[in-house]
């Protein structure tokens, strides 16, 4: 029988006992270990993959032995014990007490980070709430804010890249909604907010090619004719451009696709109009 499995079963009976206890005298004998055995059976759990018992033995060094230093590297390892076994709320709750007990520790900045990747790794498909995507967002940039120099901060950028993404492709999705169904209005807003806040993301082509289709749809030439200009502009090879062209080229809407050369400002003003 495994190190782990041998002080499961008396935590088990324990907890047995106590849900039995009926009266005031019926108490539990409590048994204090060492703090560096417990932290070792616990380290050997995570060595077998045993997350979830490693989470357990670790609080154990932290209640038996709540002032030691064994007891602030239990902590942030319960929390990694957490993690591992897709334990997000309590990981996330043991990180945010190792940070609120040790804001000056050089651990800390790992902390953070383990609160940001639990929130990353529960992001749902564009088609659900967002309510974690932002939370992790907002994650993500503590650590960056925080610690811009640690080993953490650069996959820390990299996540609130893909999470802006994932941001603006939610704010595509309800566009595309609004435009299908003629709340033309309603989906420029949300095309604009794609184009205006998630200018860097992988979106914003078919968020100006959209626009154009809802300026379009509501028979404001102008207003397209220069979206199309900023597009084809910006991406000048992509197919949303070309389908852009298609289209006003269907309705019979000019492009002057030489009025940014002609007028510098055109392109500034254009946007300025469009997008506030």
């Amino acid at each position: 029988m495994s190190i782990a499995k041998r002080l499961l079963i008396p935590a088990l009976l324990s907890s047995a006992l106590a849900a039995c206890a009926s009266g005031p005298d019926e108490t539990v004998a409590y048994v204090e270990r060492p703090a560096e055995l417990i932290y070792a059976e616990a380290f050997e759990s995570m060595d077998e993959q045993s997350y979830r018992i490693a989470a357990l033995q670790y609080d154990e060094v932290e209640r038996q032995h709540p002032y030691s230093e064994w007891a602030r590297r239990s902590m942030l390892m319960a929390a990694f014990a957490n993690y591992q076994a897709n334990n997000y709320e309590e990981a996330i709750s043991d990180a945010e007490r190792f940070i609120a007990l040790h804001p000056g520790n050089r651990s800390t900045a790992y902390a953070y980070y383990l609160v940001a990747i639990c929130y990353f790794e529960q992001i749902m498909d564009v088609g659900r709430d967002q309510a974690t995507t932002l939370q992790a967002m907002n994650a993500l940039e503590q650590v960056v804010r925080r610690f811009p120099e640690s080993r953490y901060a650069s996959d820390a950028r990299l996540k609130i890249d893909m999470t802006r993404d994932h941001l603006a492709g939610k704010e595509m999705e309800v566009g595309r909604w609004y435009l299908n169904r003629n709340f033309h209005l309603a989906s420029i807003n949300r095309f604009q907010i794609v184009i205006s806040e998630y200018g860097t993301t992988s979106h914003v082509p078919e968020a100006l090619h959209r626009l154009v289709e809802s300026y379009v749809a509501m028979g404001i030439d102008e207003e397209a004719r220069q979206v199309a200009a900023v597009l084809g502009h910006n991406f000048p090879g992509s197919e949303w451009y070309e389908d852009s062209y298609d289209l006003l080229s269907r309705e019979g809407i000019a492009i002057d696709e030489d009025a940014i050369q002609r007028d510098p400002t055109y392109l500034q003003r254009a946007m300025r109009r469009l997008f506030g």
